[in-house]
């Protein structure tokens, strides 16, 4: 008897549910028919698909593909007789439309009873949206220009995964025309400026074939793999842009730096190197080589390099500081070799360490951190009294 009453609630059940489903569908198509409340039909036909049990129901899927693509048209109408319109709307009802019939494709595609798929709807659906797709590309950027990153990388998202769509087999979509490549760019674009790597990873294969971007999203990748700390990939990404971009002071700067953080000092300066054979002037590349060759020890190159910075460009501060620090160090090395000769070595580079550090001092005076030190060694060493007496009080502050 329990069975039976079970059975029976599940009877009553599943007819409600048939008759609130019809009553749904027959609402819905009352306001297909009147040319408006397109919008209501689809929250009906959502509503429907909320339930388990019409997920695979394609004449849900039907009727709200119906309504979709019907708010579609009505706002495309009002664009191309230039009344007013939402443009930003427009679009993302198109990406909407995409994805409904996507859905709908895959319950067109489910096979029958005896396993036969018998396709009805989508010769029909894919050709009618054939014609449409380049409006999720124009979407896209569209939503780029509004600074819309979130928006756009969704569109451009459904533009490219049209290509692996079954609804659109029969086109064979691939990446490789020029719309697509920029698409598979700008969604990478967008990745990275929501600061989301798996975005930002996801169509970045195909992004590097997009020679006006190839530059940008090798340091978008480069970012990634240096957030995670994946020092091989952050790496090799470095050196491919600086070899395909040897201007470029993002992969300069980095890759120089990774050497030096590695203490890999030769490799550091041969890329120092390979960068002055493009731009022998430029202050960037002769600034990295001063501070390569202060590290290492080569005092009397770094100088000369500072030098011709200073000839090009006489308002930089760490380049005074470099040679000034450079020439202290001599001073060290050779008061450590003793005797009247060190003694006369050392005030002499003292003396060509005073005017860079002052002049450091004049250009960033507010780093004194740097500053005072050596120029408290200096006086000391050239015994100028007032001037040693002055630093020491600033360094007793």
């Amino acid at each position: 008897m329990k069975r039976l009453f079970l059975f029976f609630l599940v009877s009553i059940s599943v007819c409600i549910s048939s008759l609130a489903q019809k009553k749904e569908l027959a609402q819905a198509k009352t306001y297909l028919k009147s040319g408006k409340d397109f919008d209501k039909a689809e929250t009906l036909m959502r509503k429907l698909l909320a339930d388990s049990n019409n997920v695979c129901n394609i004449k849900v899927w039907s009727m709200l593909a119906d309504a979709v693509r019907m708010q579609y048209e009505q706002g495309n109408e009002k664009l191309y007789l230039k009344q007013k319109s939402d443009t930003a709307a427009l679009f993302l009802t198109c990406q909407r439309m995409f994805l409904v019939y996507e859905g709908m494709d895959s319950v067109d595609a489910m096979p029958d009873d005896k396993g036969r798929v018998k396709l009805k709807y989508r010769k029909r659906n894919s050709e009618y949206l054939d014609g449409l797709r380049r409006n999720l590309y124009n979407g896209g950027v569209y939503f780029v220009s509004k600074q819309n990153y979130g928006s756009a990388y969704s569109i451009l998202d459904t533009y490219l995964e049209c290509v692996k769509q079954p609804l659109f087999s029969s086109y064979k979509y691939d990446y490789t025309t020029k719309q697509a490549l920029s698409a598979a760019y700008l969604a990478t674009y967008c990745g990275a400026k929501l600061a989301d790597s798996g975005k930002t990873l996801k169509y970045s294969d195909i992004a590097l074939q997009y020679k006006p971007g190839r530059e940008k999203t090798l340091q978008f990748l480069a970012n990634i793999y240096n957030e995670r700390k994946d020092n091989d990939r952050y790496c090799d990404v470095l050196r491919t842009g600086f070899h395909e971009y040897p201007k470029s002071e993002y992969f300069f700067t980095r890759l120089v730096d990774y050497y030096n953080n590695a203490n890999m000092a030769d490799s550091s300066l041969l890329v120092v190197n390979q960068a002055l054979k493009v731009e022998p002037t430029n202050i960037l590349f002769l600034y990295g080589k001063s501070n390569i060759l202060l590290n290492t020890g080569k005092y009397k190159d770094c100088v000369a390099i500072c030098d011709s910075i200073i000839s090009i460009k006489d308002s930089i501060p760490d380049v005074y500081y470099n040679a000034g620090v450079a020439y202290l160090n001599l001073a060290f090395e050779a008061e450590k070799t003793g005797g009247k000769k060190g003694k006369a070595m050392g005030r002499k580079y003292y003396s060509l360490a005073k005017p860079y550090m002052e002049k450091y001092r004049a250009l960033a005076p507010d780093h004194k951190d740097k500053w005072a030190a050596g120029l408290y060694n200096i006086y000391l060493n050239l015994n100028m009294g007032k001037e040693f007496e002055e630093i020491t009080k600033i360094l007793e502050k």
